[in-house]
């Protein structure tokens, strides 16, 4: 904020999220500090912007949700996001996550396949500051080729499997955290490409709407 400490009346709410966040295991302090920094009900529609420091999901528009605090703390430390890394994220959403890996430091590429959400994403991170942040309306299971390889992918919607253009411009050392599976069942992946092999490691149960794409459904 530009990252800067955000000065308002939610302040108190956002420590109280950190302290929550913490409890429940989150032991990263740069993701810590991201959430204290950013402030959250700036981006959710102002209907429910008095729940933004709740540990819930709440609707974004477009038939579309903000994934609980919870589960955005979770895949931001098994990231592993260190200043300077190129991420790719794959559903932009409210912006709002897209906010937290550039508070953490990281160069952030952002595929939204509705364009009214990307608009808005694009709005309030630039509203608040945020430089190192390119968006773009399209497809993203095909990922990005043209700014590929990335040290981290994070992918916000449910893959039938590990999408092979993501795979693919993973860079070497990266990580990449992707739910797989079907609307009853899905399990969130950690991807990691050391050389030519990648290891995957299901890390947590996920229930996220379905990618929908080329490489998706």
């Amino acid at each position: 904020m530009g990252p800067g400490a955000v000065r308002d009346a939610y302040r108190r709410d956002r420590r109280r999220l950190v302290a929550e966040l913490r409890a429940a295991g989150i032991e990263d302090l740069a993701v810590l500090h991201a959430f204290d920094a950013v402030p959250r009900h700036l981006f959710v529609p102002e209907a429910v912007t008095h729940r933004a420091y709740e540990n819930v999901a709440l609707p974004i528009g477009s038939e579309q949700t903000i994934s609980r605090p919870g589960v955005h703390a979770l895949h931001l430390s098994l990231l592993e996001v260190q200043p300077g890394d190129r991420v790719l994220e794959v559903g932009t959403g409210s912006g709002y996550q897209t906010a937290l890996l550039a508070t953490l430091g990281a160069r952030v590429f952002s595929i939204e396949r509705i364009e009214a959400l990307a608009e808005l994403a694009r709005e309030r991170l630039a509203r608040l500051g945020f430089e190192d942040v390119t968006l773009r309306v399209g497809d993203g299971s095909t990922g990005w080729p043209g700014e590929a390889p990335f040290d981290g992918i994070l992918v916000g919607a449910a893959a039938p499997d590990v999408p092979a253009p993501l795979r693919e411009q993973l860079a070497d050392g990266g990580r990449m955290l992707v739910p797989v599976g079907n609307a009853s069942a899905q399990r969130l992946l950690l991807v990691r490409r050391t050389g030519e092999d990648r290891e995957e490691e299901a890390v947590d149960a996920a229930r996220f709407v379905p990618l929908l794409g080329e490489s998706g459904w």
